[in-house]
């Protein structure tokens, strides 16, 4: 495997010494111009609890716990368990919040726990995806919300060239991911756009 892939491949699951380097930078830069864009506009009114799948760095959590009563967060990576882990300490002492290291094809988590879940930069490396929209929707209240945040809508030829470089990563399209969504049993399914590519869907249990 070359260095460049083997680098880059953390972006699927950090591990070692690159993968410390990409979770703190997960925390900053684009990612974070991306997570302000999505939340600026979200209704959290109705939001107790909510879950981050593939938490990274955790920023995403401390951001969450800003505006909801308990937040978890799930990673299959331990390296981004432990950085989510730490930069939220304090509400985990006040318990609430929770780190958990897991794989969104069997979320660890009780039906209907959560009135919202996030995905931001992670559906790309999702395995049969209509499966896991599945488990997400299972840990979802009636009426909860899973909000899928990407970079890229599918569209872009630079984008979807990471996909041989980073390996077992698909960029969907919007029609995708709307259609495989619908597949999974959720009811209603918006999109927005901002001025560029970045996407935030928003599917209703």
């Amino acid at each position: 495997m070359s260095l460049k892939k083997k680098f880059w491949g953390n972006t699927r699951k950090p591990k070692g010494i690159f993968g410390i380097y990409m979770v703190n930078r997960m925390n900053r830069g684009r990612h974070a111009i991306l997570s302000e864009w999505a939340f600026k506009d979200f209704d959290f009114d109705k939001v107790a609890s909510a879950l981050d799948i593939g938490c990274g760095g955790g920023a995403n959590i401390a951001r969450l716990l800003e505006r909801c009563e308990r937040v978890c967060g799930v990673d299959y990576s331990s390296v981004s368990v432990a950085k989510s882990a730490m930069l939220n300490s304090q509400a985990i002492r006040d318990r609430r919040c929770e780190v958990v290291e897991g794989n969104v094809a069997a979320l660890p988590f009780e039906d209907g726990s959560f009135d919202l879940v996030t995905a931001f930069e992670t559906i790309y490396f999702w395995p049969d995806i209509t499966s896991c929209y599945r488990q997400v929707r299972r840990v979802l209240k009636d009426g909860g919300r899973f909000m899928i945040v990407n970079e890229s809508d599918g569209t872009d030829p630079w984008y979807n060239s990471w996909e041989d470089v980073i390996g077992n990563m698909h960029t969907y399209t919007v029609e995708e991911i709307e259609a495989d969504l619908k597949a999974a049993g959720f009811s209603s399914v918006s999109v927005t756009r901002n001025s560029g590519r970045f996407i935030k869907v928003i599917a209703v249990k």
